[in-house]
């Protein structure tokens, strides 16, 4: 029998905590239920199964991403923008590694899937930045590709101690802001 007054939101509300705590790829049904005082078959009452908890995970953490990101450019251009884009994902890495990672690879259904929207949020949000340095349309593709990839890279190295040498992080990530600004501005 189902937890009383359990629901599908509060199944993946745990499983975004512990995707942070332990990893993504580490989430399991039976971890879900132990974290949530149930047997794994009572969760089946309220998601249809992992790939039904990892789908709903990464909307949620593209929603909160979208909502960071969206926050921390608006009313700002250039590399103001540039550096708030950059610093909200990073944080964002920073405070929530394994809901981060669920934002990799799941897909969308469909165009009606609310995922798509999620996803579609966090790149409309980029292209605003990158409209400000005055980035082709046909050009959009490529420089959001480069963006995300870039900011992917730091922010996971970062997370998962990958700058272990005795350079200060927040100085190379200072620098790889005015590095992109100035390839932006001669783009």
């Amino acid at each position: 029998m189902p937890r009383a007054g359990l629901t599908g939101d509060d199944v993946v509300a745990s499983a975004a905590g512990l995707a942070d705590e332990i990893g993504f790829q580490g989430v399991t049904m039976g971890l879900l239920a132990d974290r949530l005082g149930v047997r794994a078959p009572s969760l089946y009452k309220h998601v249809g199964g992992l790939a039904d908890v990892q789908h709903r995970l990464a909307r949620l953490a593209l929603t909160e991403l979208g909502e960071v990101i969206r926050d921390a450019v608006q009313g700002r251009a250039e590399i103001d923008a540039l550096a708030a884009l950059l610093t909200a994902v990073r944080g964002y890495v920073s405070a929530h590694p394994g809901r981060y990672m669920a934002t990799i690879g799941v897909e969308a259904t469909g165009p009606d899937d609310p995922l798509q929207a999620a996803s579609t949020r966090v790149i409309d949000s980029i292209a605003a930045v990158l409209r400000g340095y005055g980035i082709a349309e046909g050009e959009m593709t490529h420089a959001i590709r480069t963006i995300r990839s870039t900011m992917h890279g730091f922010a996971i190295l970062e997370a998962s101690r990958g700058f272990q040498w005795d350079a200060d992080p927040d100085e190379s990530f200072e620098w790889m802001i005015r590095f992109i600004d100035r390839g932006l501005r001669r783009g």
